[in-house]
């Protein structure tokens, strides 16, 4: 039986409808506490959802960017003088150009048999046996022939293996840094473009590329030049540019455009920042390098030139956010600024109902059943002068 009171009870609450009550709480303390609430929210709104992240406009995030590179520069080693041609991977390219800053070459390598680095595992001998014929050691440079072969002009003895003779790690030298590529410049043309608002941009002015061969960049006086000394790109990614020569580094260039559509599409410039992506401590794979080999024919017979790579990478990644006013999403937020208001009441009455209401007047004034009363107040006006205290003044429901 009481089951079944406690489902028609709750079968008829259903339908009930609610609405609120208005009334009038004289307490000044609650009455800062929601001016005070109130006045964050609409700030917050304003401040930073309408003016700061403008929640007004419909955001495009993902545009479609192109980049070309091109390094320029010419330096001098020893008596030689060596340019950009010589110096940069790729001499012109797209998102990833590198140049040299320093090198270790092995000179006049050939097909041979040689004996092995002692650093390789098990590469140590003291007689044939101690060498498998055929055995390739991957950390190794080549095949062993099965024989103990003196380490060239030592006296310890190592495996002998068939590979390019000699081997890098006894016969490559060290050339000293390229230090004029300090001011090399690297070139970058970035295009990008909007599809949701059809608009493209370019970083550079098109009526005056003169101007490129004889300016460098600056945020300020010339924005539209991008055209950056390598010692400059270092400076600003805090790193020092004779620690780059040694080691070699990767580099990331960041372009970011940041676009408002609102007004003139000319106004939207590029920022650019620089920050360095490869590891810097002391470790094995730290820095940047690689390989690469110039043949060459000598008396019938190949040769190369082994040159091992130190220098800057440069990376260069595009970022591109974009914005214009859109109805809808100036709706959905205004709706949502409008409604986040109502958070000031829930709050309040939260602490009148917990902290000041000790008498549980208030929740006997706030909550009432309509279908029990012959005649509901229409406005309610509360005076609260201290904690349990509350004074009212009711005329036939109208405050006095």
């Amino acid at each position: 039986m009481g089951f079944m009171d406690f489902f028609r009870d709750f079968f008829l609450g259903f339908w009930d409808y609610e609405t609120p009550k208005i009334m009038v709480v004289k307490n000044r303390t609650l009455g800062v506490i929601y001016r005070t609430v109130q006045f964050l929210v609409i700030t917050y709104f304003i401040w930073y959802v309408f003016i700061s992240q403008k929640a007004y406009q419909d955001i495009e995030t993902r545009p479609e960017s192109s980049v070309y590179t091109e390094m320029r520069g010419v330096g001098v080693l020893g008596d030689s003088i060596r340019d950009t041609t010589e110096y940069v991977r790729p001499s012109e390219g797209g998102d990833v150009i590198s140049t040299i800053l320093s090198r270790e070459v092995t000179h006049n390598q050939r097909q041979g048999k040689c004996a092995e680095h002692y650093n390789v595992p098990n590469a140590n001998c003291t007689t044939d046996a101690d060498c498998i014929k055929g055995e390739m050691d991957f950390d190794g440079h080549g095949q062993r022939t099965g024989h103990c072969v003196p380490y060239y002009n030592y006296t310890f003895k190592t495996c002998e293996i068939k590979t390019w003779c000699p081997i890098e790690d006894f016969a490559a030298v060290r050339e000293p840094p390229l230090v004029e590529a300090v001011n090399f410049t690297v070139f970058i043309k970035n295009a990008i473009h909007f599809p949701k608002f059809k608009v493209l941009r370019v970083n550079i002015k098109p009526r005056k590329p003169k101007k490129l061969l004889k300016c460098y960049y600056h945020p300020k006086d010339n924005p539209y030049c991008p055209v950056f000394r390598l010692g400059y790109i270092a400076e600003q990614a805090r790193e020092k540019f004779s620690e780059l020569c040694r080691t070699g580094g990767v580099i990331g260039v960041f372009i970011n455009w940041k676009c408002d559509f609102d007004v003139d599409p000319s106004a939207c410039i590029p920022s650019y920042s620089f920050r360095r992506l490869d590891l810097k401590k002391n470790l094995p794979n730290s820095g940047y390098h690689y390989r690469f080999a110039k043949y060459y024919l000598k008396d019938g017979e190949e040769y190369r030139t082994l040159i091992k790579a130190y220098g800057i990478r440069l990376d260069i990644i595009v970022h591109g956010q974009a914005g214009k006013f859109s109805l809808i999403p100036t709706i959905i937020n205004t709706v949502t600024a409008m409604t986040s208001v109502g958070i000031c009441s829930i709050i309040c009455d939260w602490i009148m109902l917990t902290f000041i209401d000790k008498n549980e007047v208030y929740s006997e004034r706030k909550f009432d059943d309509a279908s029990k009363e012959s005649n509901p107040p229409t406005v309610t006006e509360i005076t609260l002068t201290s904690f349990g205290s509350i004074h009212s003044d009711l005329s036939d429901g109208v405050p006095l």
